[in-house]
């Protein structure tokens, strides 16, 4: 009961801005719920926050998932869960791509960040959470949030067994994501 009241309390705190609910289905079942960090990242915070309240992430794979290291969503164009998945993680939403907003955070276990190509300032729609340390992504990648609940939702997800953590088969599902403040 202590549990869920401090939890309750947390995220009625204004240390709690904002966030998201992530309801998984698949091999993981459970949510997610991560506290998104407009301080530290605003524009990129916006662009989660507006793609989860138009619905955009419901129904999007996790398309990329590597033992010990991350699980990647977010394709919101190819990674739809009732289409054809053979191109998901090659693209985003249909709003530009954001400049890079790095800080000096170490991405440690449930830290969110977004994924991007090559070019630091190429981030939209797609984003990955850690399953471990993996400090040789500070400075490279914007960190947006952190897991404040769901780790074992996330350890549960399906892990990747083709190429580069490409799903072989069903990949677990984002049914829904939902802001929270």
């Amino acid at each position: 009961m202590f549990k869920i009241f401090f939890f309750l309390t947390f995220l009625s705190s204004p240390l709690f801005a904002s966030g998201i609910v992530i309801s998984v289905d698949g091999e993981a079942n459970g949510e997610i719920v991560i506290d998104l960090f407009e301080d530290i990242a605003p524009r990129h915070v916006e662009r989660i926050t507006t793609l989860a309240s138009d619905g955009l992430y419901n129904g999007v794979v996790f398309h990329r998932v590597i033992k010990g290291f991350m699980a990647q969503t977010g394709d919101v164009k190819f990674g739809k869960s009732t289409g054809d998945l053979l191109m998901a993680g090659m693209g985003g939403s249909e709003l530009p791509n954001l400049d890079q907003e790095f800080s000096d955070l170490n991405y440690d276990r449930g830290i969110v960040g977004m994924a991007r190509s090559q070019d630091p300032d190429s981030a939209n729609s797609q984003f990955f959470i850690m399953f471990d340390e993996g400090s040789f992504l500070n400075g490279q990648y914007t960190v947006i949030g952190k897991v404040i609940n769901g780790l074992d939702v996330l350890d549960s997800i399906k892990i990747g067994e083709g190429a580069n953590g490409t799903i072989l088969g069903s990949p677990d599902v984002m049914r829904t994501v939902k802001v929270i403040k």
